[in-house]
Parts: C-alpha cells; structure tokens; sequence
C-alpha cells in the first residue's frame, strides 16, 4: 500500500495548473447516459474516483476511449448508443459514494434503474432519503430490498412535480435535477444547491438540450423535454484542490501562481487567506498569492456555497496550527469531519474538540513530524499540508483516500520545491 513521506519544513514557490474539478467531473460523466450517442468530456482529472465513475458506465453497457492529453488530465469520448443495463452493483457502488449518481440519469433514460446503497468517505451519515423522497415527490416509485434501491416511473417518464429539500445537499439537488430533466411535466426543486458543481450541471444539461432555469438560486425549475443530444463540455477548475495548494504555500511562507483557477468560486475561501495575512492579486484565471511569512488567527464556519466550503474545513484546520494565536473552527454540514484532528495531535498540535466545534491555540513551527493516518480524502489533505512544515519526517498512510480527488499531488508539490515521495 502506498504511503508518502514528506521531509519539512517546506517552503514551496512556483506555479501551478489546477487540474479539472472531480465535484464536478463525476455527475457529468453520469449525465453522458442520458442522450444517446458519442459524448466528448475534456479535460477529465485522472483520479481513483474518475476510474471507478468509468467502470460503472462500462457495467451499463457504455464504451470509453481516453486521450491522455498531458501528465495531468484527460480526454474522454463515452458512446452510449448500448445502454444495456440499468443495475449499479455493490462491489463497484461501494468503492464510491458518488455511484449513486448513476441513480438519476438511468431513471430518466429507462424509466427505471436498481443501485446499490453508496459507501465513500467515512465523514458522516450522508443518507440518501433526500434523494428517493424528492423521486417520490416527482411521482416515482421507489423500493428498498436487500441493500439496493429500485426506482421506477410510470409509463417510463417522471410526472413531474414539487419538492422542497428540508437541507441543502448537492448530491440529491444533482441526482434528482437529471432525473427531472426528461420527465413529462415541470419540477421544481426548492432549497436546492447553490454550489458551482450544480451550476456546471445544469449549464452541461441545457447544451444537451434540457430546459433548467434557476441553477445557481435556491430555486430550480426543469421543463422536460423528450430528448437530449451527446455533450461537448471541458470540466472546469476544481475549487478545493486550489484551496489546498493555496493554503499549502501561505502556512510554508511561500508563494504560488495558480493556473486555470476557478477565481469566482473561491470567494469565501480568498477572503479568509487574506485576513489571516496572505495577499493575493487576480489576472483573469489566474491567482498570485504570496504569504506574509505571519499567520494570524482566523476563525471560520462551514456553510453551504458560498459560504466557507467543507471540503476546504481540514487543510484550514492544518494552517490554523500554524498561526499565532487562537482560532476556532466550526463544522456545520457533516457531524463526523474532525477525524483529521487526532492525527495533528500527534504531530504536536493543540486543538480540542467540542461537539462540532475546534479549538486550535497554535504557535508557528510547533509540528514535528510523525507517521500518521489519513482517514477520508480531505483529512489526508489536511496531513500532508502538517507534514509540509513540520519539523522532521513524516509517513501519511492510506493515501488511497488523497488519491481519489488529488491528481498527483507528490508531483504537483515537488514542481513547488516540496521534499515529498511516494513510497
């Protein structure tokens, strides 16, 4: 099993290319089953999730060729004029939570589809009752038996109707908005999410030809129609790796020229950088932050978009050991995100965790280096970010987790200067 070891303290300087976003990469690979035809997908993140959202549309009955276009990335061509199977079995399903997402475009292509229940990250419960209630809400039937989920709509075509979500999930707004988009009448879907992900989504199914207004609003509306055509979409940058690797140069006092970077998604994320002492500058799609060398405090509460990203909570939890002072940190969307913190104790960090809240008295340059054990993708993140500027050597485990949402990260880091290997 592979592991990194990284060598610090680190100070990383450079430029980088944010590759394609896997948020937003696996519900549009998903979406390709909807229309059949030739569907061509750039600029694809080569990542263990991207290998198992292939395999699931192989099972189906879907052919892919990929173009490696360069180290980084890659071009993909999926023909699903043979859509013979409408089953995502256990054993590819469990691999990835974001399997599920086959659920919706099977349904509305099929009018019926069979998928296993998800595993993924272990970072909370993450039920998927928002989506079978909203199915249910839009007139399908839905039934659970032995581990699997059977959805159908009558006559083949959803209905249509009106669903309120009773929170904010991504993954049920996604799910349920391409089932919806070739249903017979129109759904709308209140209290959806605003993320950027969604909006891609939605901008990727109206080139198909689906009628989505809204996306972006909390309040999406889908007039179906009876047919969509095969995609022609690139992926865009992914918001969280260039999270990552911007905070990973500001806590190693370093500075970092940022590539294809999703400028207008990382608002709440820049602004919390710069009040910790970063100082950045925007050129079009391109992010130059320099570190100020003095982290300051800064306390932060994850929120749905545009709030401060979840997936962005662990690798600020890792700058925060760095900073002088006192900060908190608040988890308000998953109840089981804090797996990161025992491993930053035993690296040498003062953090206490209460109910969904940390606490972080930090003081600079306090990390030693220690073997550790990465638990979900972003935790293991949040590791080699420690790992970076601790004193000593370090051993990140399992970094099978990093490897599902991070491409290459030990190239990408050594290109900064980083004294990282993959062992």
């Amino acid at each position: 099993m592979d592991k990194l070891v990284v060598n610090g303290p680190n100070r990383l300087c450079g430029e980088l290319t944010v590759s394609g976003s896997k948020n937003a990469a696996l519900p549009i690979v998903f979406a390709s089953l909807m229309a059949e035809g030739v569907h061509t997908i750039n600029n694809v993140p080569r990542l263990a999730d991207m290998d198992s959202a292939q395999r699931m549309l192989l099972c189906f009955g879907a052919e892919i060729d990929q173009n490696m276009k360069s180290q980084f990335g890659a071009n993909w061509v999926v023909d699903t004029r043979n859509i013979k199977s409408g089953e995502a079995p256990y054993d590819l399903v469990r691999k990835m939570r974001a399997s599920f997402f086959s659920l919706g475009p099977l349904l509305a292509r099929r009018g019926e589809a069979r998928v296993s229940l998800p595993g993924g990250c272990a970072i909370g419960a993450r039920p998927v009752d928002l989506h079978l209630n909203a199915f249910e809400a839009l007139g399908a039937k839905v039934e659970q038996e032995a581990g699997y989920v059977t959805v159908r709509a009558k006559d083949g075509k959803l209905p249509g109707g009106k669903y309120v979500f009773p929170f904010v999930s991504v993954g049920a707004t996604e799910n349920v908005m391409m089932a919806a988009t070739l249903s017979k009448g129109e759904c709308v879907l209140e209290n959806a999410a605003r993320e950027p992900e969604v909006f891609y989504l939605a901008e990727v199914l109206n080139s198909m030809g689906a009628k989505i207004s809204g996306h972006g609003t909390s309040t999406i509306t889908i007039s179906g129609v009876d047919r969509l055509e095969p995609m022609n979409f690139t992926i865009p940058p992914d918001r969280i790796e260039a999270a990552t690797y911007l905070i990973a140069a500001h806590m190693t006092g370093g500075s970092i020229t940022l590539h294809n970077a999703p400028v207008v998604d990382l608002g709440a994320v820049l602004a919390a950088l710069a009040e910790s002492g970063a100082e950045y500058g925007i050129e079009e799609n391109i992010i130059q932050l320099e570190s100020s060398g003095d982290i300051l405090p800064v306390s932060i509460k994850t929120e749905a978009y545009p709030g401060f990203p979840t997936d962005v909570q662990a690798q600020w939890c890792a700058l925060m050991t760095q900073a002088n002072g006192v900060s908190t940190v608040e988890e308000t969307i998953f109840e089981n995100r804090f797996m990161h913190v025992p491993e930053l104790i035993r690296m040498g960090a003062n953090i206490k965790i209460d109910g969904n809240k940390l606490t972080i008295k930090a003081k600079k340059s306090a990390l030693t280096g220690a073997p550790v054990m990465a638990t979900d993708l972003r935790a293991s993140a949040s590791l080699v970010l420690a790992a970076l500027v601790a004193e000593g050597s370090s051993e990140v485990l399992r970094i099978y987790h990093l490897d599902r949402g991070y491409e290459s990260m030990e190239l990408k880091l050594r290109s900064l200067g980083a004294r990282v290997e993959r062992v």
